[in-house]
């Protein structure tokens, strides 16, 4: 499988793209701005906590990872409303002028503590949290769940994957099918930190340094005369190491034709780095193509599958030795298929120094500003995780971490290449169970007693 560009740490563009910053402050819903126009009418300006999390995992899933961070972190540093957009606001007669100077002079001021980005979690867990004042809180909420929501959800289906074929190259090719231009060149920079080897989106590498594969469509082998002929046209192009799609017509006649433009090509110094299958039953093609390259000299020639693939018929299709290098996961990856939403929240937790809590059947928090503590057992796996109120000591690692001051950011940000590094460490601290997509791990989550005192006393006020 071919890649093209530079690695991650010397991508093309000194200066990266910042989509996410791109959007107009409108990207918002409109009780958002009604809220805050009633807010100000009553003088609600003081301190508030809020926090996201997941209330439940998808039934078929034992853990999530963390991603977005980053995106979020340039949002919440860029969003103001231009003059344009105040006065679009006022065209509308919705909204008092209270309203219209504040969100003229809008800039976040706040604090953000959060689980870093590759971070493993489970239910309930705080994975961000907000401390500003009431008007600023609740205004960033359908953004940041927007942002932190997608990558979240594609980063831990897309971790499943890695753990269904270890060590194999898995390729993001889901743009096409993506929901939209920014969610498939996030889906490619959350995979990737997930563990993914690189995407065929290419301003992902433009933006983002992540380097970038292909292949050839089977439009380029119909455009030709002959197959034999495509291939030939495609491996001088690329001398240093195509990929040929040989299912076109018939599979295993198509490898055969690639053994034998492989011998005329290699005195000449063209290489072919492998092929690629994309249709039929991938496992037992695989197998008979292995057999062709092998026979006929052509060993070193790697085989790349791609065809609604995901991390079940990696586990399913490909865990016995069937002879497949590498991987491209597209549509299921990118729209994650068989989980394409997670039942999240952005909820209060305090305001004015008072703590609050949502009671709604099957819907209710847990109140105040909290903090989560990991546990590992003596071989580094994780073992439970204790949720606290932030000011609570308890043994553990703490995942929270405080990101964002008055509005700034407290440090640089790690590079993508740190971030993929940590979430490859998440993912080798969980149960071995985990790496099963067809079982449900429950993973323990206690609640401290602390917080469940808390709890009680915050129902007996409002009670």
């Amino acid at each position: 499988m071919s890649s093209a560009g530079s690695s991650v740490e010397s991508h093309i563009l000194a200066e990266s793209p910042r989509l996410v910053q791109q959007q107009s402050a409108l990207l918002t819903d409109l009780y958002q701005l009604t809220m805050l126009d009633a807010y100000l009418g009553q003088g609600m300006c003081d301190q508030a906590v809020f926090e996201f999390f997941v209330r439940r995992l998808p039934e078929n899933r034992s853990f999530l990872m963390v991603a977005g961070l980053e995106q979020l972190l340039e949002y919440l540093e860029t969003l103001s409303f231009s003059s344009a957009e105040i006065e679009w606001l006022e065209s509308t007669g919705r909204f008092s002028l209270r309203l219209l100077d504040y969100l003229a002079e809008f800039r976040f001021r706040g604090d953000i503590c959060a689980m870093p980005e590759g971070t493993t979690f489970f239910s309930d867990e705080p994975v961000v949290q907000v401390i500003a004042s009431l008007p600023e809180a609740q205004l960033i909420e359908t953004r940041l769940i927007n942002i932190v929501h997608y990558q979240t959800l594609i980063a831990s289906k897309a971790a499943r994957c890695v753990m269904a074929a270890p060590k194999k190259t898995l390729v993001d090719f889901g743009l096409r099918r993506a929901h939209g231009a920014e969610a498939g060149l996030l889906a490619a920079r959350a995979a990737f930190i997930a563990g993914f080897s690189g995407t065929s989106n290419v301003l992902a590498e433009a933006c983002f340094g992540i380097p970038i594969y292909g292949t050839m469509a089977h439009s380029f082998i119909q455009a030709h005369t002959s197959e034999i002929e495509a291939f030939e046209h495609f491996a001088r192009m690329s001398p240093d190491g195509s990929v040929l799609l040989i299912d076109t017509y018939d599979t295993l006649v198509g490898a055969q034709r690639v053994t034998e433009l492989i011998h005329r090509l290699r005195p000449v110094g063209i290489k072919v780095q492998a092929v690629r299958l994309d249709s039929g039953d991938l496992p037992a093609l695989a197998a008979g193509v292995r057999k062709i390259l092998d026979d006929n000299g052509c060993s070193d020639v790697s085989i790349f599958c791609s065809g609604s693939l995901d991390e079940y018929t990696l586990a399913k299709d490909f865990a016995d030795g069937t002879p497949a290098d590498g991987f491209g996961i597209g549509t299921h990856l990118d729209v994650s298929a068989d989980a394409p939403y997670l039942d999240c929240a952005y909820k209060i937790e305090e305001y004015a120094g008072r703590p609050r809590r949502k009671r709604s059947a099957g819907k209710s928090t847990w109140p105040g500003r909290k903090q989560v503590f990991r546990l590992s057992d003596s071989s580094g796996h994780i073992r439970n995780d204790l949720i606290t109120l932030a000011d609570e000591d308890a043994r553990g690692r703490a995942l929270l971490e405080c990101v964002m001051r008055d509005g700034l950011r407290m440090a640089s940000s790690p590079t993508l290449e740190e971030v993929r590094d940590y979430a490859a460490s998440e993912l080798t601290a969980l149960p071995d169970t985990m790496g099963d997509p067809f079982s449900h791990t429950c993973y323990p989550v206690e609640i401290s007693a602390s917080l469940q005192a808390l709890a009680k006393r915050v129902d007996s006020t409002y009670r």
